[in-house]
């Protein structure tokens, strides 16, 4: 499917001004729920929305998130052939709204992804120590592991996209099997108290905070939407966009919704929620706990180990999406030139490959100067700021589509569900999900409301700063 990462332009001159590539859909699919991270969500999100929501009817919470991101993918994968360049959300503000509009929501999304990855880098750094301490190795700071996960991940982001793509493929299909084999102990002995839909209830969906569950299930799938930042590299972006795109929501949908309702059902739904208590309180682990119970202190290990692949694939594959964003803007005149570069040889976006690097490294090391816990300090404020910064970003993007399709009614012409009712729909849910994020916004963060606010506000002031750049340029160009 993939092909040599050394041969893919035309012509050695377009080798040396554009990115190449041949990723299919699967190659793409692989990348964006790297991103997602789908082990660290089932073994931290998922406790996280059983015990602060509905308890054993958070699975809808799940399910509700994934309907959500699907109606969402409607709109924006009708605007993906009239949206030449890559860049995602960037590129389908401008196209819907306008220079100034999409240069604001590029300084959101490369807040947005920046602070999800040094949080990951926080919560890889904290997870190689507790394994190594678990299987009797040396105990180390946090920031000694980041660091050199760091050094692996400017590796393989400098050279071609395919390297990652292989790389990212097989950490993921380990990390899936691995909780799909839980899923199917779990479903094969019946759980706790026999295989029931009970969790899928009004009665259970209702118990308890619904929106939260719908809180974290929707931080789980931050990324999903990479797959148009890979247009340049990708076979035939008019058909592999939109097939990657939704297929990366159902399965990472689908995974998230089955895995949640398999641990409900491991626990008993009437104890679940004091079972993903016990994650919370740091008194116990419910994936890791439940592994060991239904299939073995063997795979319970192998889980652990796996863990931590899929945080590195995670931060991988935000490095390759935050390289695409400054390559892009670059070229857009919108940052330094030197950016938009592209190896000769890998054709890469290198020299931005390199400053993201540079950019991750200084953060993680002000963090570690600064003493922050790995977790709630670094992964779970910055987890905060990226949630609520996704939410804007998608908010606007399906704004961008329905102004794009009111602009261009010839283009609109039979398709009133793909470009006017399912973006105005999308819209309301994400409002929905912002006015949920901010209500609940410490649960994300895991700090005081003071600090909440402060993080929360990060990514609109980013919005103000890159409006403010556009209507500069704008006014330089005229």
């Amino acid at each position: 499917m993939l092909t040599d990462p050394d041969v893919h332009a035309s012509t050695p001159q377009q080798a040396k001004t554009n990115l190449s590539g041949r990723l299919g859909t699967g190659a793409i699919v692989f990348m964006v729920i790297a991103a997602a991270a789908p082990l660290t969500v089932v073994g931290g999100n998922v406790p996280l929305a059983i015990a602060g929501g509905p308890g054993a009817g958070a699975p809808v919470g799940f399910a509700l998130a994934s309907l959500v991101l699907l109606v969402f993918a409607v709109g924006f994968v009708t605007m993906t052939p009239h949206v030449p360049q890559a860049g995602a959300f960037y590129a389908y503000a401008t196209r819907g709204l306008g220079d100034r509009v999409g240069v604001g929501t590029a300084a959101v999304a490369l807040v947005a992804y920046t602070a999800i990855q040094v949080g990951v880098y926080g919560y890889l750094g904290w997870a190689v120590n507790d394994v190594l301490h678990t299987f009797g190795g040396p105990s180390l700071p946090w920031w000694v592991w980041a660091l050199a996960a760091l050094g692996i991940v400017a590796f393989l982001g400098y050279r071609h996209i395919d390297l990652s793509s292989k790389v990212l493929g097989v950490a993921l299909v380990l990390e899936i099997a691995v909780v799909l084999v839980l899923d199917a102990g779990i479903f094969a002995r019946g759980g706790a108290h026999g295989v029931n839909v009970e969790s899928f209830t009004p009665h259970a969906a209702f118990s308890g905070p619904l929106g939260v569950a719908v809180l974290f299930a929707i931080t789980g799938f931050i990324g999903f939407e990479a797959t148009a930042v890979f247009r340049d590299e990708a076979r035939d972006p008019e058909r592999t966009i939109p097939r990657a795109t939704y297929l990366a929501v159902l399965i990472i949908g689908g995974f998230y919704t089955l895995s949640c309702w398999a641990l409900v059902l491991a626990a008993g739904t009437g104890d679940a929620p004091a079972v993903a208590q016990k994650t919370l309180d740091g008194r116990g682990n419910m994936l890791m706990d439940t592994a060991q119970a239904y299939v073995g202190t063997a795979l319970r290990d192998v889980m652990q180990v796996l863990l931590l692949s899929s945080l590195f694939a995670c931060v991988l594959s935000f490095h390759n999406v935050i390289a695409r964003y400054t390559f892009t803007l670059a070229r857009r005149d919108l940052l330094p030139a030197r950016l938009g570069v592209v190896h000769p040889r890998h054709h890469s976006p290198s020299v931005s490959s390199v400053v993201q690097t540079g950019t991750a490294l200084v953060l993680v090391v002000c963090c570690a100067i600064a003493g922050l816990d790995p977790l709630v300090g670094v992964f779970g404020s910055m987890a905060g700021v990226a949630t609520v910064g996704m939410i804007l970003l998608m908010l606007i993007t399906s704004i961008a589509v329905v102004a794009f399709f009111a602009r261009h009614a010839r283009l609109a012409s039979g398709r009133t569900w793909q470009t006017r009712i399912a973006p105005v729909l999308a819209v309301a849910g994400l409002l929905t999900a912002l006015w949920l994020v901010f209500s609940n916004f410490t649960l994300v963060t895991g700090v005081g409301v003071g600090a909440s606010v402060v993080l929360g506000v990060i990514p609109f002031l980013a919005l103000i700063a890159g409006l403010v750049r556009g209507d500069r340029g704008a006014r330089e160009r005229a």
